[in-house]
């Protein structure tokens, strides 16, 4: 039995729930302890697991090649990210890099320094200011990173949201989903919403974002009134304090799980015939919507919660029919031109 992950939900507070075992069932230290770390740091659990996964991943190519972490170095990097391109399927450059990210992290919590070696990559970029105003500044680094493509904002068409929508029955899933469709949640901020963040008398929001950053939202009046019907039609009598709770079967009023969410998406991708919709594409098209419509960035950047304004860009991808229509617009408020005069 090689390296594995085990998950004790039973873990005080203080200890992450994520274990990672030898082939003797006995913890791996260096691993457990940086877990731990981030546990105390208050990261989600959602990061922990990430973060587990890529350990258990480093564990297990420690195992195979009988290397270990206070022999690492820049030589050892490289020949860890060749491993990982040759072995079929070939992860992509953002899991391959993120695991670089939590490899260095982990050596600096144990060793309070850069992984030793010279480095074998220096990639020159620059930089402004995070609005992008400014001189350019040139800047060098010497991390092994992989390129990664660049990421293109494909938000869902009005004819797609329409038969999406259509198909649902119950009020509770049309709150969720109007929820990331005109507020732009994330999946796991609409399953975190308790009873207590919706303010009804207010019409807002409160929001528990990543990094466990607080957000308030405005709701429409089609939201507000979605989510009344469920409360008072449809949710059913429970002692949870989660928003949105399970409506039948063996987990009747108890929490919307990940798996459950994933569940209901899947039979309604298949109902309403639309395979692209899924809860980040709904938070996709609210933003690309919201961009299109003339909200400022830092706006935008608070509605959907992010901590750069870089990523808040990325909605800013007009179609060629936007371009045109910004493009007739400017020329008909720009200074005419007078015709020239007829020579003589």
């Amino acid at each position: 039995m090689s390296v594995r992950l085990v998950v004790k939900n039973s873990s005080p507070a203080s200890v992450s729930p994520y274990r990672l075992l030898d082939e003797r069932n006995r913890e791996l230290t260096w691993a457990n302890q940086f877990l731990d770390a981030q546990t105390v740091r208050q990261l989600s659990l959602r990061s922990l697991r990430a973060y587990a996964y890529d350990l258990l991943h480093l564990a297990r190519w420690f195992k195979t090649t009988r290397h270990s972490l206070g022999r690492l170095n820049q030589s050892l990097l490289l020949e860890y990210v060749r491993h990982q391109l040759e072995q079929p399927p070939s992860p992509t450059p953002q899991t391959i890099n993120h695991r670089l990210c939590v490899l260095r992290c982990v050596y600096r919590f144990h060793y309070a320094q850069e992984i030793p070696g010279k480095s074998l990559f220096q990639r020159r970029y620059t930089t402004r200011s995070s609005l992008g105003y400014g001189r350019r500044q040139t800047k060098i680094t010497t991390n092994l990173r992989l390129r990664q493509t660049r990421r293109v904002i494909v938000p869902l068409s009005a004819d797609q949201v329409t038969r999406f929508w259509k198909g649902f029955r119950t009020f509770r899933d049309l709150a969720m989903i109007a929820l990331m469709l005109q507020n732009g949640l994330r999946s796991c901020e609409v399953l975190q919403l308790q009873l207590e963040d919706l303010l009804l008398s207010e019409a807002r929001l409160h929001v528990l974002g990543k990094g466990r950053k607080q957000r308030f939202l405005p709701l429409t009046a089609d939201t507000l009134q979605v989510l009344q019907n469920y409360l008072h039609l449809e949710r059913p009598l429970t002692n949870s304090s989660a928003l949105f709770v399970s409506l039948k079967g063996r987990q009747r009023g108890r929490s919307m799980t990940t798996a459950g969410l994933r569940s209901l998406f899947r039979h309604h991708r298949l109902v309403s015939r639309v395979p692209q919709a899924n809860p980040h594409r709904f938070r996709h098209t609210f933003g690309s919507d919201m961009v299109r419509v003339g909200i400022s960035l830092p706006a935008l950047m608070h509605l959907m919660g992010h901590s750069d304004i870089h990523t808040t860009m990325l909605y800013v991808q007009l179609a060629p029919e936007d371009v045109w229509r910004e493009f007739a617009r400017a020329v008909e408020q720009r200074v005419r031109l007078s015709p020239p005069e007829k020579m003589s």
